[in-house]
């Protein structure tokens, strides 16, 4: 996955006037558009891949607004959504966040209002995939750790010199040593502080 890739902005509107208008507007800020007439087009030809967000009105002919929220919530979407709606209510606005919408806009929508909540929302999505792309490496790395070099890994990170190590686990302090730096070598760090935050971050998402 290429999270460089120019972010894309899925536009789903059923009224044609406002795809036209909101695409010309968004990609004024240099940012990619796709506009759908048909949520139910939209659903069966979206990327789960593209890197951006979804711009998804509320009230549309056939399935609605908040029905393909719920549905790309439930297929694990994780690009950001911004529901738009010509007649906002408390309770619509309570039930889209609720559902896991990211921001609740009513139209005819501000353009600076819109744009900032797009920008931000892109921001949000790449900055996400790039921490999901660093976790997988690092679960990949960790992966190809020996069961002795785990257990050394985890007495580094409690702070235990080489020959405290050696003598937890039996082991010369050359021989700890060794282990040492084929942990550094096989998770690619190069400083302790380093280790050690990408250790924390291996155990918080085995606790997840």
């Amino acid at each position: 996955m290429n999270v460089t890739l120019s972010p894309l902005i899925h536009l789903i509107d059923d009224d044609e006037a406002v795809r036209s208008s909101l695409a010309l507007l968004i990609g004024t800020v240099g940012l990619r558009v796709q506009t759908w007439a048909d949520s139910q087009d939209f659903m069966r030809r979206f990327d789960h891949q593209d890197i951006g967000a979804i711009v998804l009105d509320v009230r549309m002919p056939g399935i609605s607004g908040l029905t393909v929220l719920d549905s790309l919530i439930a297929q694990g979407v994780d690009q950001p959504i911004i529901m738009l709606t010509g007649h906002g209510t408390v309770e619509l606005c309570r039930r889209a966040f609720k559902s896991g919408a990211t921001e609740f806009l009513e139209k005819p929508v501000d353009d600076e209002i819109l744009l900032d909540a797009l920008q931000n929302a892109v921001r949000q999505h790449v900055r996400s995939r790039q921490r999901n792309l660093a976790n997988r490496h690092a679960q990949e790395h960790y992966g190809q750790l020996s069961e002795r070099e785990r257990e050394v890994l985890g007495l580094i990170v409690e702070g235990l010199t080489n020959k405290e190590i050696g003598r937890a686990l039996g082991l010369s302090p050359r021989t700890v040593e060794t282990h040492r730096s084929n942990v550094f070598a096989k998770l690619e760090v190069e400083s302790l502080a380093l280790l050690i935050r990408n250790y924390a971050a291996l155990v918080a998402q085995s606790d997840t």
